[in-house]
C-alpha cells in the first residue's frame, strides 16, 4: 500500500451534519465539560432560561384566573464565520491515519477499503476542530491580532461584564493557589457570595464549579490531607470526580491556552448553573459551510478545511467568578 492518501472528500448539506459535526458536538467529547452545546439552532441563536412559576394554587372558584407567564431570560449568541485549515506532509499524514486504523482489531490491514481510510481521516480532523472550538470558547478574543481570535470566549465576556450592579458579574477575590488549602477557602467564598437564586439550583443538581487546573489540584491536595482510612484509599486509588458540598468541580483544561495568549488571568474559578454557559455551532444557515479533505500533488501535502459559524455566551447574571494572574 502506497504512503499517499489521494481520495478527495467533501461534506456538505446533510452529510456535513450527520457524518462530521453531529458526532463531534454530541455525547462525550472534548466539549463535554459542563457547557451547553447548541448545534444548528435557528439563527439568530437564542439562549433561553425559564423560571418555574410559583404560587400557582388558588382557592377554587368558577371562571378563569390564570397566573402570568413565568419569568424568562433571553440572550442572542453572536455567531462568527470561521474556518479551520490543516496541512500535512503526505507521509506524515499517512502515518497518522494508518495508526488510527492499526489499533482496530476488526480491520483487515491487507485490504483497507476507502471507507475505513475516510473514517480515520474524518475522526482525525473532527477531534482537532473540537479542541479548537473548546479552546476558543474559553480564551477567545476578537481584538487580538492572532491566536484564538475568531470569536470572543467566556473569559473575555466575564471580564467585560464584571461589576457591582444587579445585572453584572460579581467577582470574589482569589488567592494564589501556591498556598495549600486556598482552593477550599475560595469555594467557600464563592458559595457565600452567590445570590439565593443561584444557590437554590444546587438542589436540582445544576450547580457547577468550573476551574483551572491549579485550582483543582490545590483542592485535591486538601482532600488528600489527613490520616483517615478513606483519605489513604483516595491517595492510592485517586479521586475520580472532585466535588465541593455536592457541587461538581470541573477542570476546564484551559491552562495551556491561557499561558499561550498571555493577556488573561491564569487562574479561574466560576460558580454557575451548568446550563448557563453555551457554545453554538451552525452549519445550516451559512452559505458555503463544508468540510473538504484533499491531496495537493504539487506540494505533496494532504489538506483539510472546514467552514462554519461558531460563538459562545452566558445567559444568567447570577454567576460568581474569581480570577488571579500568577506573578
Amino acid at each position: 500500500m502506497g504512503k499517499i492518501i489521494s481520495n478527495a472528500k467533501n461534506y456538505t448539506g446533510q452529510d456535513l451534519e450527520s457524518v462530521f459535526f453531529r458526532p463531534l458536538l454530541s455525547g462525550p467529547s472534548a466539549l463535554d465539560l459542563g457547557i451547553r452545546m447548541l448545534y444548528n439552532m435557528p439563527v439568530p441563536t437564542t439562549l433561553n432560561f425559564w423560571k418555574r412559576g410559583v404560587d400557582l394554587l388558588q382557592k377554587y372558584s368558577a371562571g378563569w384566573n390564570g397566573s402570568s407567564a413565568s419569568d424568562k431570560y433571553q440572550k442572542v449568541i453572536e455567531l462568527s464565520k470561521v474556518k479551520a485549515e490543516m496541512g500535512y506532509g503526505a507521509e506524515d499524514y499517512f502515518s497518522m491515519v494508518y495508526e488510527r486504523i492499526v489499533g482496530r482489531p476488526e480491520v483487515n490491514l491487507g485490504d483497507l477499503s476507502g471507507t475505513e481510510l475516510e473514517e480515520a481521516e474524518t475522526a482525525l480532523f473532527r477531534e482537532a476542530i473540537a479542541e479548537s472550538i473548546r479552546a476558543t470558547m474559553w480564551v477567545g478574543d476578537t481584538s487580538r491580532s492572532s491566536g484564538f481570535n475568531t470569536f470572543d470566549g467566556f473569559f473575555k465576556r466575564l471580564i467585560s461584564d464584571t461589576g457591582s450592579g444587579s445585572e453584572d458579574v460579581h467577582k470574589v477575590e482569589m488567592p494564589s493557589m501556591s498556598t495549600a488549602g486556598n482552593a477550599e477557602k475560595l469555594f467557600k467564598s464563592l458559595y457565600a457570595a452567590a445570590p439565593a437564586e443561584l444557590r437554590s439550583m444546587k438542589a436540582d443538581g445544576h450547580l457547577v464549579l468550573l476551574v483551572t487546573r491549579d485550582v483543582a489540584e490545590n483542592y485535591e491536595e486538601s482532600l488528600l490531607s489527613g490520616s483517615l482510612d478513606s483519605v489513604r484509599a483516595a491517595k492510592i486509588n485517586g479521586i475520580d470526580r472532585l466535588s465541593f458540598r455536592g457541587i461538581p468541580v470541573v477542570d476546564i483544561q484551559a491552562d495551556a491556552y491561557l499561558t499561550a495568549v498571555g493577556d488573561q488571568p491564569t487562574s479561574w474559578a466560576i460558580l454557575t448553573d451548568s446550563r448557563n454557559l453555551a457554545v453554538a455551532v451552525n452549519t445550516s444557515d451559512f452559505p458555503g459551510s463544508e468540510v473538504s479533505m484533499w491531496y495537493n500533488p504539487d506540494q505533496m501535502e494532504n489538506r483539510q478545511r472546514a467552514t462554519f459559524m461558531a460563538g459562545c455566551d452566558y445567559l444568567l447574571p447570577e454567576l460568581i467568578v474569581a480570577s488571579y494572574t500568577a506573578v
